[in-house]
C-alpha cells in the first residue's frame, strides 16, 4: 500500500546534475554521515536528495531534503524538500515521520496544491500500519479520520478516489475487529458480551461485508440467552436483505429448529433496526 511516488519526484530525475551535484556527490561518497553541507546550493542539496531515491535510499534522501529546509528555510526549495521529506519517510516505512513532516507542510502550506498529498500521506502513514485484525484499533481510526478529511476537503484531487478506497476497507477492518472479539465470547459462552460486540456490527458498520454473519450470531446468542423474540427479529432482518447467504440458512435451521420462525418484534433495538433497514424509517 505503498504511495505512488509523487510528481515533483519524477520530474527532479530527468534533470541534469549540474556541478555544484558533482562536487556534492564526490564529497558525500556513497554514503550519507553527518556531513557540513554549508556552501552547498539548495537545489545542488535537492537533486542529491532525489538521486537517493533513484537508488532506493530513502533514509538518505529524507536527510538531504531535511536539509534543504534547514539551510534554506523560506525559499521555494524549502517547501518542496518538505513534501518530499514526508514522501521519503513514508516510503522508507518511518511512519512517525512522515507524519510529522506531512503535518508540518499542512500546517505551512495549507492553500498549496501539494496540501491535498500531504493530506494523503498522512492518513497513509496510519493506514499502512493496518496490518492485522489483531493488532490495536487507535491507528484504524486515525486512519479513517485522516482519510476523511482527504475525501471531504480535498474531494477533486487526484487522491480522493484512492482515499475512498481505502477508507471503506479501514472501515470494514474495524467490523472485522469487533466480530473476531464477538466470535471469541461466544465460543466460551459468554453470550451477553457476544451480543455486545455484534450489535455494533449491526448498528454501526451496516455497510461492510460482516453485517449477514453478525445477524446470525446475533441469533446463536439469544437463542442461548433464551431470548426468543430477539433472535427471530435478527432472523427476520436476515431474511429480508441476506436470504441468499449461508448465514441466513443457518439460522432458518437454528430457528425453525426449535419451531420458531423469522419474524420482526418492534419492542427491541433490533426492532429499531428492522425499522431502518427494511421500513426505511429512521425516526
Amino acid at each position: 500500500m505503498a504511495a505512488k511516488t509523487h510528481r515533483s519526484v519524477k520530474v527532479g530525475l530527468k534533470l541534469g546534475l549540474g556541478v555544484s551535484l558533482a562536487l556534492l556527490m564526490s564529497a558525500c561518497g556513497n554514503n550519507a554521515p553527518e556531513r557540513d553541507l554549508e556552501g552547498y546550493p539548495a537545489d545542488a542539496i535537492y537533486k542529491r536528495a532525489e538521486y537517493e531515491i533513484s537508488q532506493n535510499d530513502f533514509d538518505d534522501a529524507a536527510h538531504y531534503f531535511a536539509e534543504v529546509e534547514r539551510l534554506y528555510p523560506y525559499s521555494d526549495w524549502a517547501k518542496r524538500a518538505l513534501i518530499m521529506q514526508a514522501f521519503s519517510y513514508h516510503r522508507d516505512r518511518d511512519y512517525e515521520n512522515a507524519r510529522v513532516a506531512a503535518q508540518r507542510y499542512i500546517d505551512f502550506y495549507p492553500a498549496d496544491e501539494d496540501a491535498a498529498y500531504a493530506q494523503y500521506l498522512l492518513a497513509l502513514s496510519y493506514y499502512d500500519q493496518i496490518d492485522d485484525v489483531g493488532r490495536d484499533q487507535g491507528l484504524t481510526f486515525q486512519a479513517l479520520q485522516a482519510l476523511r478529511v482527504v475525501i471531504e476537503k480535498y474531494p477533486d484531487s487526484e487522491y480522493a478516489r484512492s482515499a475512498i478506497l481505502k477508507f471503506d476497507l479501514a472501515f470494514d477492518h474495524l467490523a472485522a475487529k469487533e466480530m473476531e472479539i464477538g466470535r471469541y465470547y461466544l465460543k466460551r459462552k459468554h453470550y451477553t458480551s457476544a451480543v455486545n460486540r455484534f450489535r455494533v456490527v449491526v448498528e454501526q458498520f451496516q455497510t461492510t461485508q460482516h453485517t449477514a454473519e453478525a445477524l446470525h450470531r446475533l441469533v446463536e446468542s439469544y437463542l442461548s440467552l433464551g431470548l426468543v423474540q430477539e433472535a427471530q427479529t435478527a432472523g427476520a432482518i436476515l431474511g429480508h436483505n441476506y436470504r441468499s447467504t449461508e448465514w441466513y440458512e443457518d439460522s432458518y435451521k437454528l430457528l425453525t429448529g426449535r419451531g420458531l420462525e423469522a419474524k420482526a418484534f418492534e419492542n427491541n433495538w433490533l426492532g429499531s433496526v428492522y425499522r431502518q433497514m427494511i421500513r426505511g424509517e429512521w425516526l
